[in-house]
């Protein structure tokens, strides 16, 4: 099941640059969406010649949650906002691309000189995780919106998420549920601050923060 595996996480690492190429933010989270879902099915891979009802359980609520709970929330803040576009972003479509694509190819390459297990050697788990985390980081800090700073956490989380599948036979599933709570928690926490600022400026423009004084 190695080839399908490694099938999933590369359809997630091409999702990253197709995330930092998009302008406009319901394709930003379909992308988000969709990466979600390819991450909740790598487990049932991982594990298929002894499937055990808790990954079972884990990929599910990794579907669940990554793939629709959280998408849909943020489709309905960018509707109570009334945004589709990041217009000025910090950092240009195009820089991001490149960083991105560069980052990746530089995690490939880092992943290959790393002492991993004999059952990893063979996986793109490593350089998926490393370009996942590289790409949430470059949303973060390069997007003006807070929607998609929020997609940008999403994806840096994803690649939390990869590294954590790495451990799954020695570490409990609990580790796993854990990550799903802290993310639902973080998104909640940030579905309020969305909130205030747009209650605030009437925008989502994370740059008008600056305007704030004591």
């Amino acid at each position: 099941m190695i080839s399908t595996l490694n099938l999933l996480v590369g359809l997630a690492m091409g999702l990253n640059l197709v995330a930092l190429g998009s302008s406009r933010l319901p394709s930003l989270i379909r992308t988000v969406a969709t990466q979600g879902v390819a991450l909740g099915l790598m487990p049932l891979f991982l594990e298929s010649h002894h499937l055990d009802w808790r990954i079972t359980l884990v990929a599910m609520a990794t579907v669940a949650g990554k793939g629709f709970i959280i998408p849909g929330l943020l489709r309905r803040a960018m509707r109570a906002a009334n945004i589709e576009r990041e217009i000025q972003p910090f950092i240009k479509l195009v820089p991001s691309l490149l960083l991105g694509a560069g980052g990746t190819i530089a995690a490939v390459a880092l992943a290959g000189a790393l002492p991993l297990l004999p059952e990893h050697a063979g996986s793109l788990l490593v350089p998926g995780a490393l370009a996942s985390v590289l790409t949430g980081f470059i949303l973060l800090i390069g997007r003006a919106k807070a929607i998609s700073q929020v997609c940008g956490y999403l994806i840096l989380e994803n690649g939390i998420y990869l590294f954590g599948l790495l451990l799954i036979k020695t570490t409990p599933l609990l580790v796993e549920a854990g990550v799903l709570l802290d993310l639902t928690v973080g998104v909640f926490v940030l579905g309020i601050i969305i909130d205030r600022i747009q209650r605030a400026f009437d925008s989502l423009d994370t740059r008008k923060l600056t305007a704030l004084h004591e």
